[in-house]
């Protein structure tokens, strides 16, 4: 794979056109949920169960260029690094090992949060390719709320050593995201894992996920109609699907971020920073 400098395709008349696409659309919310955004191009979003070797795939991109703090209101660790590819600048930020994203721990909410409010340009799932069936409830969750996603099928050496073969090819066509074969503590993928994250960042592969089929009638009127309703709500919401899929399920939080208003605070705040055309394209030194 070529590590070529590319051009930004992001080059608007005014900010305020380009508000709507360009990365700097969710920047209030990463500020929000506690990432800088100074002097980054883009944010990836690390994700995946505990013991998929999520941070050993974080260490290998990062290296030296983290640092770890709280997030904000919470006594979960937050590690943040970056890494250059490609011309552009990557903030990743690790996200706590979840097995879900249904908002039953603080670990699953500080999860679901950052990938529903902040909007990352890109999810990367880490998934353990001797287990990955354990894995595909977490990437089928993520999947329903972004479609910015790649799939990293890590420790292929382990699957390899117990016999087990994973078609990557047919995975990734099923998923409806790119799905990179690798072995981070020996460092292999990583180049090719690196190329998949700058094309769903830029826009050259565009990701067409896997999900939910709703099979009845009922539901999917119900779906539907309540979709629309959250999305005339709060217009710069992303997932309005996915936040009416859990408020039919159910779901306590994602009801109380309704009552207290805090999904429209967030996209009120982003709304606001696009009336005053005060959302910078970020300039990469060089």
């Amino acid at each position: 794979m070529s590590n070529q400098p590319i051009a930004n395709p992001l080059q608007p008349q005014s900010v305020a056109e380009a508000c709507a696409t360009c990365p700097a659309h969710s920047r209030a919310n990463l500020l929000r949920l506690g990432v800088d955004m100074t002097d980054w191009d883009y944010v990836v979003a690390l994700a995946g169960n505990p013991n998929t070797g999520k941070s050993t795939v974080f260490n290998a991109l990062t290296g030296l260029r983290q640092h770890t703090g709280n997030w904000p209101g919470k006594t979960v660790t937050r590690a943040e690094g970056g890494f250059q590819f490609g011309g552009q600048r990557y903030k990743i930020v690790d996200l706590p090992g979840t097995y879900s994203l249904l908002a039953t721990s603080v670990d699953e909410e500080v999860a679901r949060d950052f990938i529903l409010f902040g909007q990352p340009d890109v999810t990367v799932i880490v998934v353990d390719a001797t287990r990955l069936e354990r894995n595909l409830n977490l990437v089928l969750q993520v999947l329903e709320i972004t479609e910015r996603a790649v799939v990293c099928l890590n420790l292929i050496d382990e699957a390899k050593r117990h016999k087990l073969e994973v078609d990557e090819r047919r995975l990734a066509r099923d998923l409806g995201v790119p799905v990179v074969p690798t072995a981070a503590r020996q460092r292999q993928g990583l180049q090719e894992l690196l190329q998949a994250i700058d094309d769903v960042a830029t826009g050259r592969t565009v990701c067409r996920p896997h999900r939910l089929k709703v099979q009845s009638d009922k539901l999917s009127y119900a779906l539907d109609r309540l979709a629309r309703e959250i999305q005339a709500a709060y217009p710069q919401l992303s997932n309005a699907r996915w936040v009416a899929l859990r408020l039919l399920d159910g779901d306590e939080a994602i009801a109380d971020a309704l009552r207290r208003g805090d999904l429209g605070d967030l996209n009120r705040a982003v709304a606001a920073e696009h009336a005053q055309n005060i959302i910078p394209l970020v300039e990469v030194a060089s």
